[in-house]
């Protein structure tokens, strides 16, 4: 029989079958250690820890165990969530992507690399989005991996930080290690220089998301220039590559903008396909190792609110796509998005679960949450959408030379977990007053159902640009990843009531504010510096509370269970003079919150109603309600984590340049008091 602690990461680095969930009680009574192999926890990413030592009743007796600074690596912005494997916690940290091991019981450095500077390092716009590492074994060795800002494949020894011998190939840049980096440019098919990287005037990549590893095999993903930064209609396709996880050798290329003869090639009219970029996948990706899928979640094309260069729908654009992991190949795809302009890339790592429908039996699945509020969930194998799909008209673009999808979308189950589209039933109504300002400022605008076209600035009916709902940094996105609790299929959605304006200027007009371009053909429009955002004379928001939330899915029968606000109603709003006499209830501080499930609670951070005190929440997972709450250093961003080392269950909360670790006191010590 294998030892424990090989039985425990075996389990948790694969979706849990319902023959497991049988067996886990009785191996977490045994074992005193619980592993967080990925980012997300496991490879479906549901960041669910079966570690019970915290309890709702024990919750308040939670404290600091210890924190590590990250100051000294330039670390700010807590993008990275550590895996905890094998009795070490890997990381990365700071714009140079600094790979770190931190001792797990008391939070110190262990040992620390980072390559060298380069020219595609300095220009690299995504430099601090590392969001964690990945790991596997190799004979018996552990080997970190990790994707730099520079587009490196970087391959260190677990245990002493050291280049991986044998890996890769020298690069010809001063300073670079021998061995153990793999130069990702030399397999995308494109000029570049191993310093410089590629000329901008061709495109630009980079990456912001670790790579996964697929039984023995390392799959990267990329992150091109962010598209509302662009004004040009040249970059280069975020083509997935892979490379043999001992050697390093390149394996595969899967061209996420379909070349000639290829599966979804005539989505591109014009020829576009032969210089426009992008459709990279900046978010993590999720496995299924017994089957041996790889899930990739996509981004649109060059550019962000303007595709008249690029006609059609637009394969791979915002799309989930389903990869052999040994050959590339497409197993299958979904494109929730046609001709993306709303910049709704599908913003977080999809979560595979094992479904029980009523009347369907087991169905293995993979659920993907959006940016538009939708959970668009399928057979994990064969790509069928395990509720009934709807394609829906919607509004044509008024703006000259777009041509968008007649049809988009619309799952059935679930419902959506926030606001979309607007109407005067979603604008505030804590006041008559409050509303018919509210009302009177929309005339302004274009609004209306999701999928509402942008608005050009040139635009002959006065308008001062399109309200659109959510926004791109409204519903769910990559700072406050969903969670799911893999025994009961519930889904647990974190998200942000926001909308924002779309504005289009013409493209030498958004030329000029950026500094280096990418490209060199000026796109007929791009997204613009904006007009006079939509608010109200008092600050109160005009749309209706709660600003932010999270909602629980039962996603057997694709129905919600509960939705909370998150947080407190800011006092800002409450003591609001327009809002005198009025209880605005409970609204939410409006911010995503990192969330992380147990069996025994849902766990969430967010600040108080001063904004000022950061606060941990329990809530029970089956009604929302809130169970405890303690103050904590600072409000976790981007990610949380659980698990068990020497028998000591820690709770990780990422607070800027720190980690934080939350842990009950040890035997003969007494709780500090909050």
């Amino acid at each position: 029989m294998a030892p424990i602690r090989q039985l425990t990461t075996r389990i948790l680095s694969v979706p849990l079958s319902p023959l497991l969930l049988l067996l886990l009680p009785a191996v977490l009574q045994a074992q005193d250690t619980l592993e967080w192999r990925t980012l997300g926890g496991d490879y479906a990413h549901t960041r669910y820890s079966p570690a019970t030592q915290i309890t709702p009743d024990n919750f308040t007796d939670l404290e600091v165990a210890w924190q590590w600074d990250g100051a000294s690596f330039g670390e700010s912005t807590g993008r990275a969530t550590p895996s905890y494997i094998n009795g070490w916690l890997f990381t990365v940290a700071g714009d140079r992507r600094h790979v770190v091991a931190i001792d797990p019981a008391s939070g110190e450095t262990l040992w620390s690399f980072r390559l060298p500077t380069t020219r595609r390092w300095e220009y690299s716009m995504r430099a601090s989005y590392g969001k964690g590492v990945a790991y596997t074994e190799i004979d018996g060795r552990g080997v970190v991996y990790v994707t730099t800002p520079g587009f490196f494949l970087l391959a260190l020894d677990a245990e002493t930080g050291a280049p991986l011998e044998n890996f890769g190939r020298p690069v010809p840049v001063d300073g670079f290690p021998q061995t153990g980096v793999v130069d990702l440019l030399a397999n995308l098919g494109h000029p570049y220089d191993p310093y410089e990287g590629i000329p901008l005037e061709v495109g630009y990549i980079t990456a912001s998301s670790p790579p996964i590893v697929v039984n023995d095999v390392v799959i990267v993903g990329n992150s091109a220039e962010q598209g509302y930064n662009q004004s040009r209609v040249e970059n280069v396709p975020g083509d997935i590559l892979a490379y043999d996880a001992a050697s390093g050798e390149f394996l595969w290329k899967f061209n996420v903008i379909p070349r000639p003869g290829e599966y979804g090639h005539e989505t591109w009219e014009n020829d576009a396909w032969q210089w426009t970029g992008d459709v990279s996948s900046w978010a993590p990706m999720s496995a299924d190792l017994e089957n041996n899928l790889v899930y990739i979640p996509t981004n649109p094309p060059t550019i962000d609110y303007y595709g008249g260069f690029r006609p059609g729908d637009n394969l791979f654009g915002t799309s989930l796509i389903a990869l052999d992991a040994r050959t590339g190949e497409r197993r299958w795809h979904f494109q929730m998005v046609k001709h993306d302009i709303w910049n709704f890339d599908n913003p977080t790592a999809p979560i595979l679960l094992d479904l029980n429908v009523p009347g369907r039996g087991r169905i293995p699945a993979v659920a993907q949450v959006t940016k538009q509020n939708f959970v668009y969930t399928f057979n994990r194998l064969t790509g069928e959408p395990v509720w009934p799909m709807e394609y829906r008209e919607v509004p044509a673009s008024k703006i000259p030379g777009e041509k968008l999808a007649t049809t988009q979308a619309f799952p059935t189950r679930p419902a959506a977990y926030d606001l979309q589209g607007l109407t005067v039933d979603d604008l505030v109504d804590f006041t008559p007053a409050l509303r018919r300002e509210a009302i009177t400022m929309l005339s302004d605008y274009e609004y209306g159902p999701l999928f509402i076209p942008s608005v050009a600035s040139d635009n002959s009916d006065g308008k001062l640009g399109a309200i659109l709902c959510p926004s791109s940094a409204g519903g769910a996105n990559i700072f406050g990843p969903p969670v799911a609790d893999p025994r009961n299929n519930i889904l647990f959605v974190s998200s942000v009531t926001n909308c924002q304006l779309l504005r289009v200027v013409p493209g030498e007009e958004a030329d000029l504010r950026i500094v280096e371009p990418t490209g060199t053909t000026l796109a007929q429009y791009a997204n613009g510096p904006g007009g006079r955002q939509p608010r109200l004379a008092s600050g109160v928001r005009y749309l209706k509370p709660p600003y932010s939330r999270i909602t629980a899915i039962d996603m057997n029968t694709g129905e919600h269970l509960w939705m909370s606000p998150t947080g407190e109603t800011p006092d800002r709003l409450r003591n609001n003079p327009a809002l005198q006499g009025v209880d605005p209830g409970d609204t939410g501080t409006g911010n995503p919150v990192a969330m992380v499930v147990t069996p025994g609670m849902l766990i969430y951070s967010d600040l108080d109603s001063g904004g000022e005190t950061a606060l941990l929440y329990a809530l029970d997972k089956t009604s929302g309600e809130e169970l405890a709450r303690i103050e904590v250093p600072a409000q976790s961003r981007y990610g949380m984590s659980s698990w068990v080392h020497q028998g000591r269950q820690y709770i990780i909360l990422q607070t800027g340049s720190r980690l934080t670790a939350m842990a009950l006191p040890q035997p003969g010590q007494q709780p500090e008091r909050h």
